[in-house]
């Protein structure tokens, strides 16, 4: 098979839940056991950090890569979804796996394939690992998919487990409170390994205090041990002022990822790197700062708050649930600007009343829908906007959506690309 061929056989062939939502969903990890068997369990041949979360766990993963990157380490990324290209999956030092080892890992293990039956994130997923331990990675950061107590990635031991914080998110899978969602995302806290909370949160904090001491894990909630002092935006940068617990000396940090709602992701970072040092890494505060601020250009994160024009100012974000479509808009209108555009996409399992309730009545709404099976149809959810008293017209294609909002947009408006990762990943595929 060419490459082209091999994307094509695991887009088609295997359950994509990116694609088709809660049918892909596998609730066990028998598949991801008897592959990793297969291959002579690589996901014990390396040292992993495992991070879950609601919100945040894409940046704390590619910003904790970027670090030990700047540090000197062989660092394995495993994330998902991608944006533009799959690769983006599966990294070392920031750089994709290669197409031609890509090719001949499904190849090779086709037969495996066709006898397992597996979803295309638990063959992804087994990929990475064999990818990791054939290059001998000295850790490999490893994101959860979907949860963390029956995701794919919960078959790994790692140093360090995190988890960011807990939001209302695929709730058909995880539990319809705040408490069954984090009671999921705890799967991932192992016997003996430190576990790093991003958030104090009174539903949630008791269930990661029950399930660390269960496991005789210790517990860290990054607040504890990293005050904020101040912060502020200039020229794309967030520029932030830590205090460390028990000492006086500030830690200035300057992130090209500027949204606000960084600044509990960087809190989890620091804590989580001061216990890589403790578990043997080597891991200085230059390295820190280094691997923060070339987070970017270090491992190929896209679509946090990032900014693709300046006149007018265009702002694609991947928030797609409750907190953080609130943290986006919050951040938005305290920026000055005389109109807001929005472009606006979902899909079919996301809350559409939450998702429209929180969505500002004075902007200007280009309605589209991403080219996926799962997508929600632009129609409905144009219905549910006009009943709401929102303001727009409907586009074809996220494209045509991105294009009329430039079109109509002012020097002095902001146009934001919002609502779908998968909306906001056709823009940046027009913008690569």
């Amino acid at each position: 098979m060419t490459y082209a061929q091999t994307l094509d056989y695991l887009y088609s062939k295997l359950p994509m839940f990116h694609r088709i939502g809660a049918a892909a969903y596998k609730n066990n990890l028998d598949n991801t056991i008897a592959f990793c068997t297969a291959l002579d369990n690589p996901e014990n041949k390396f040292k992993s950090v495992h991070i879950a979360g609601t919100n945040g766990k894409g940046s704390v993963s590619h910003t904790i890569a970027s670090i030990l990157q700047e540090a000197g380490y062989k660092t394995g990324l495993y994330t998902s979804p991608h944006l533009v290209d799959f690769r983006e999956r599966i990294r070392i030092n920031g750089k994709m796996v290669e197409k031609k080892w890509l090719t001949s890992f499904v190849k090779k293990h086709d037969s495996l394939i066709q006898s397992i039956q597996p979803s295309f994130f638990e063959v992804t997923v087994a990929m990475a690992f064999d990818y990791f331990a054939k290059n001998k990675v000295d850790i490999a950061i490893i994101e959860t998919g979907l949860g963390g107590r029956l995701d794919s990635t919960n078959v790994i031991t790692p140093l360090l487990s995190i988890i960011t914080n807990i939001s209302y998110d695929h709730q058909n899978l995880l539990g319809d409170t705040l408490g069954e969602i984090a009671k999921e995302k705890a799967g991932i806290i192992k016997e003996n390994i430190p576990v790093v909370i991003g958030k104090h949160q009174k539903e949630t904090d008791p269930v990661f205090e029950k399930a660390a001491k269960r496991q005789k894990s210790n517990l860290f909630f990054a607040k504890d041990y990293y005050k904020l002092e101040n912060y502020k935006v200039t020229d794309g940068f967030l520029h932030v002022e830590f205090i460390k617990k028990d000492t006086r000396n500030p830690i200035k940090i300057s992130s090209p990822l500027a949204g606000i709602y960084q600044l509990e992701n960087l809190a989890t970072i620091l804590e989580s790197v001061d216990l890589l040092n403790d578990s043997g890494f080597k891991i200085s505060k230059e390295n820190i700062l280094s691997g923060i601020k070339n987070v970017k250009s270090n491992t190929g994160l896209r679509g946090r708050w990032e900014i693709l024009k300046a006149n007018p100012l265009v702002i694609c974000d991947v928030a797609h649930n409750e907190a953080g479509l609130t943290a986006v808009f919050d951040q938005v209108n305290s920026m000055p600007h005389q109109k807001l555009h929005i472009v606006f996409g979902m899909v079919k399992d996301k809350d559409i009343n939450k998702a429209i309730s929180l969505l500002p009545k004075e902007a200007i709404y280009y309605f589209s829908q991403p080219n996926l099976p799962r997508a929600l149809d632009v129609q409905d959810l144009f219905d549910h906007a006009v009943k709401s008293g929102l303001y727009g017209s409907t586009y074809s294609t996220v494209p045509e959506a991105y294009k009329a909002a430039l079109s109509k947009a002012k020097s002095n408006d902001i146009v934001l690309i919002v609502g779908s990762i998968f909306v906001a990943a056709e823009i940046l595929e027009m913008d690569k």
